[in-house]
């Protein structure tokens, strides 16, 4: 896919991964669309883009509710008519031991990390279904492979987020829609108290590395689509 002239929805712009992508796609020349429920970091996204002679359009919205979500998907619907890319970064973590994780925890990370996935999915698949092609950007985690301690609501979901997209992928790509689910290792984020660790920063993934690989599964000919990438730290110790 060629990025230049696209329409690009990333969700959860504002900072850490989502920010990242947004900003190597507009590099690119995708019209990026940032989406999140923080305004003032979109508005920041927005004019760092601007500002690098990109294009992008801050249109805040919680993904979480289905208002908000259908709301949003019309102004795109309404105003650009098309969606090349939807990359669903929107993400939350909760980390506790099983015995003590809350249930209201458990459901806030199943309506964003699954939930939200699935219905910006479907209102995206819809558009590009109608322009005979397009991609969408699962941001997963290597915890949806992987248990640990700690991690059972969280692994919970990302474990269902990658059976969704590969059942995904697997119904929409006779339209020409790619589905790509990106797993991540360990990232220098905000995201989680686990990887705050100045000493090891330098040696686990940035954002960018991963905007990176998101990047070159993009590139790649319409033809061609790399439906799983898992990324890691070279040597995290």
């Amino acid at each position: 896919m060629n990025l230049a002239q696209s329409i690009s929805l990333v969700t959860g712009a504002g900072r850490g991964i989502g920010r990242a992508i947004a900003l190597a796609m507009a590099k690119e020349g995708a019209t990026v669309l940032l989406t999140a429920r923080t305004v003032p970091e979109l508005e920041a996204v927005r004019r760092e883009i601007e500002t690098g002679g990109g294009k992008a359009v801050a249109m805040p919205a919680d993904v979480t509710s289905d208002d908000q979500l259908h709301a949003l998907f019309d102004a795109i619907e309404k105003r650009f008519k098309r969606l090349d890319l939807l990359v669903n970064n929107a993400g939350i973590g909760r980390f506790a031991p099983f015995t003590s994780l809350s249930v209201a925890d458990l459901d806030s990370m199943w309506k964003l990390n699954v939930r939200a996935v699935f219905l910006c999915s479907q209102r995206a698949v819809r558009l590009m279904e109608v322009q005979k092609g397009g991609a969408i950007i699962n941001i997963s985690s290597l915890a949806g492979k992987n248990s640990f301690a700690g991690g059972s609501g969280y692994s919970a979901t990302k474990w269902a987020l990658m059976g969704f997209s590969k059942t995904l992928m697997l119904e929409v790509r006779e339209h020409n829609i790619r589905v790509i689910t990106v797993c991540p290792g360990s990232v220098d984020t905000t995201f989680s108290t686990l990887q705050k660790d100045s000493l090891r920063s330098e040696k686990i993934l940035h954002p960018a590395d991963v905007a990176e690989t998101v990047l070159a599964a993009i590139r790649l000919p319409d033809r061609a689509m790399v439906s799983e990438i898992d990324i890691r730290p070279t040597n995290p110790k």
